[in-house]
């Protein structure tokens, strides 16, 4: 049996996570487009669990999961930090 993909913000704090949130971050835009995938994949997913039984953890939570794992696992070495700094500044080469 599937799961809900519900969120609940008031868990442990009578404010909204989303409130505690300002709305410039790009992880929202990112989180809006991964929410449209997986919204367009929800008959997908019915089909493949049972109509009976315990329910489990909604695909979508796992997958949005996974997702911020991979996105906050990136490694961001100083070289990368200077090579992003030069072409802020519009400079053509790297900081020695």
């Amino acid at each position: 049996m599937r799961g809900t993909d519900e969120t609940i913000g008031s868990l442990f704090s009578y404010v909204d996570l989303e409130d505690r949130i300002s709305s410039r971050p790009p992880l929202r835009k990112i989180r809006q487009v991964v929410n449209d995938a997986l919204s367009s994949l929800d008959a997908g997913f019915e089909c493949l669990y049972a109509d009976f039984g315990r329910p489990s953890f909604a695909p979508e939570r796992l997958i949005r999961a996974s997702l911020f794992q991979i996105l906050f696992s990136i490694r961001v070495t100083p070289e990368t930090c200077r090579q992003h700094d030069a072409a802020a500044d519009g400079a053509d080469a790297v900081y020695p």
